[in-house]
């Protein structure tokens, strides 16, 4: 059974300026040390041109709406589908928004689909994708 059920779905948007110290940060928590993350002369000659961060990185911060919206279930049955579609660079201020899509009642349980995105300051889609969550029927849960 699909419904409309969505009164108390709220994605709240988390903004994140991009900085190299942060992807640095990233580079030593991942062991990523792909040079197109690290070394200015490399990276200029690149596509790109210039050093970008992370697409896990910039994917965390997806992952962190989804975890400040949903909480628990989120984290325990949370399933995220994306696409990158570009790079996000150092002095970047982008931002992870989503909205519901619809809602599917299961077995006592709500599934809750929702499309996500992360765009920069200049409205250029870096991700997109679809996020599904299963919620407990109770809203006190």
């Amino acid at each position: 059974m699909i419904s409309n059920y969505n009164n108390n779905i709220n994605i709240t948007s988390v903004y994140k300026k991009i900085t190299e110290n942060q992807i640095k940060d990233y580079a030593q928590a991942s062991g990523d040390f792909n040079p197109i993350h690290l070394n200015r002369k490399f990276a200029a000659t690149t596509q790109f041109g210039r050093i970008i961060a992370h697409g896990m990185l910039t994917l965390a911060f997806v992952n962190e709406m989804l975890s400040r919206s949903f909480g628990k279930n989120w984290l325990m049955n949370g399933k995220l589908r994306v696409r990158f579609k570009g790079a996000a660079y150092p002095g970047d201020v982008v931002c992870s928004s989503g909205r519901f899509v619809k809602e599917k009642i299961h077995a006592g349980k709500r599934i809750v689909s929702c499309a996500v995105s992360l765009t920069n300051q200049r409205g250029q889609e870096l991700i997109t994708g679809m996020a599904t969550v299963t919620l407990p029927m109770d809203e006190e849960e």
